[in-house]
């Protein structure tokens, strides 16, 4: 597994929801499935993720669904240093700047997601792209 990414909480619910970008975000879970790529969430994108499923399926299948997704994929936490390094970032979204700082503190390759103002402020030591971006960087 050559590539490391952090999977933001709006690409896990395209492909667990379905929405509009379902197709890039099921081929980005095939290749973390197939192992070729190394996925990684932080605790509050787990937590996001279970919020939204629990309401569009309930409880139990919001479970069945994590459980599933942390088979394949890491959690990775930020230490109080990264959480004070992000809050004195220049990204005014603190969820954002705890996620990129996050993923920075793990050197991690790339942050995926498809929040414009994520990747407007984005550092050149980690990229921000939506998961057509990075399949086709990936290709």
């Amino acid at each position: 597994m050559g590539f490391k990414i952090l999977i933001d909480a709006n690409i896990l619910l395209d492909f667990t929801l379905k929405r509009a970008g379902y197709l890039s975000a099921r081929a980005l879970f095939q290749l973390v499935v197939d192992r070729k790529v190394a996925a990684y969430i932080t605790p509050s994108i787990l937590h996001i993720a279970g919020y939204w499923l629990t309401k569009a399926y309930g409880a139990a299948k919001a479970k069945t669904i994590l459980q599933k997704l942390l088979a394949v994929v890491q959690v990775v936490d930020c230490h109080h240093d990264t959480a004070v390094l992000a809050l004195h970032s220049k990204m005014t979204d603190i969820e954002d700047a705890l996620q990129y700082y996050t993923a920075l503190s793990h050197r991690l390759d790339c942050l995926v997601s498809s929040d414009k103002q994520l990747k407007k402020s984005a550092i050149d030591l980690l990229p921000v792209m939506t998961p057509a971006e990075w399949l086709e960087r990936y290709r």
